[in-house]
């Protein structure tokens, strides 16, 4: 298991963050994303997230490099009906998958989320990606649904599997 600390983000991580996922996200593999991002508009959303809202960084020790990042949003922020519900999303940088970061990212996040009210956490999961599905069934998610054609690529379409866990 990697040696990371896991901390609350701060608007200064936005290029850490963009380092991380636009690799990611020009795998075209792992998440839906599908535009890369800016260390401007990533500086602005960290300024903006949800009050509500979780977002962790893991950080090496030895050099605090950031390795990854999870954050938690209100799954329906436009009504309470739902407002102990969370949408997780975990991203590793590419060179340190199936380090145990994100088991670390999810405990912090787990414990953080049950101190601001939410009782259930819900993701979505590409049905392409059989490691992230992994990742979030080891961790006590269950499947719940498909999305079929749930989203669309030049490639073609990509169903999305949709998962839980009650806290």
């Amino acid at each position: 298991m990697a040696d990371v600390r896991i901390r609350p983000m701060t608007v200064h991580d936005a290029e850490a963050i963009v380092n991380i996922f636009n690799p990611i996200i020009a795998t075209h593999t792992y998440t839906v994303f599908d535009t890369p991002l800016t260390v401007e508009a990533e500086r602005e959303f960290l300024a903006n997230f949800s009050p509500r809202g979780i977002f962790h960084v893991a950080e090496l020790r030895d050099r605090a490099e950031i390795v990854g990042f999870q954050s938690l949003d209100p799954f329906a922020p436009y009504t309470h009906a739902c407002d102990h519900v969370g949408v997780i999303g975990t991203y590793t940088a590419l060179t340190h998958h199936g380090k145990g970061i994100g088991q670390q990212l999810s405990q912090a996040t787990f414990a953080a989320a049950k101190t601001r009210g939410y009782e259930k956490i819900f993701a979505y999961v590409r049905a392409d990606n059989p490691y992230a599905l992994h990742f979030y069934l080891k961790l006590g998610f269950t499947i719940i649904g498909i999305a079929k054609k749930h989203a669309k690529f030049p490639s073609g379409y990509v169903d999305e599997i949709l998962i839980e866990k009650f806290l």
